[in-house]
């Protein structure tokens, strides 16, 4: 696997890279040259120690969506998360520093996000669901509503959804309105209702 590693800490990195090579992988440079199958990006890089390494994970996954993209950040950024998972969650993780202590657990992660999965801390899920959730929050949604959500979670497109379960795209689409509706997920400029219903399905 050919992993790309954006870190400014160079301990960390170098960390990193030889715990990534000792397993198989090749660690390259650019994401444009060597087309990588993950990247590992922290969320405030320099110069400023903002944004800057999410706007790096949001391009990569606009511009080289076949590319997965694993954060790790000391700090759940709230905001950044939500725009890193806007537009699909398959091939991407967002874990937090401190609480990765296993190295295996790591590997796996990245393993799983270059596959396609999603890999996403619990402290990630609560933070932004913004409250704490009981486990039967989804009771409320038809054995049909909870194979969409499933679906979703999975990073299905609408489309998609339609073809696996073998319904027209109108009923998806049906099914996506009374999911957000029964999870009080009303529409908002500032929140990605697909998301926020996807982190409830995995949180509970």
């Amino acid at each position: 696997m050919r992993v790309v590693i954006a870190e400014d800490s160079v301990l960390l990195r170098d960390g990193l890279t030889r715990l990534l090579a000792d397993r198989g992988h090749t660690v390259v440079a650019a994401v444009a040259e060597h087309q990588p199958d993950v990247a590992v990006v922290d969320v405030r890089m320099p110069p400023s120690h903002t944004d800057e390494g999410l706007r790096a994970a949001v391009w990569i996954r606009h511009e080289h969506p076949q590319v997965g993209v694993l954060v790790l950040s000391q700090y759940v950024e709230e905001r950044y998360a939500v725009e890193l998972l806007g537009r699909d969650t398959s091939g991407v993780g967002y874990l937090l520093k401190d609480r990765v202590a296993d190295v295996s657990e790591f590997v796996a992660a990245v393993d799983r996000v270059a596959s396609g999965g999603t890999v996403l801390d619990p402290e990630v899920v609560r933070q932004l669901l913004g409250r704490s959730r009981k486990s039967d929050v989804l009771g409320t949604l038809t054995p049909r509503e909870r194979e969409v959500l499933a679906a979703m979670a999975e990073g299905r497109s609408n489309a998609a959804i339609a073809a696996h379960l073998v319904v027209s795209e109108g009923a998806v689409e049906k099914h996506v309105s009374s999911i957000f509706a029964k999870l009080g997920l009303a529409p908002s400029e500032s929140d990605h209702r697909r998301v926020l219903a996807v982190l409830t399905y995995l949180g509970a």
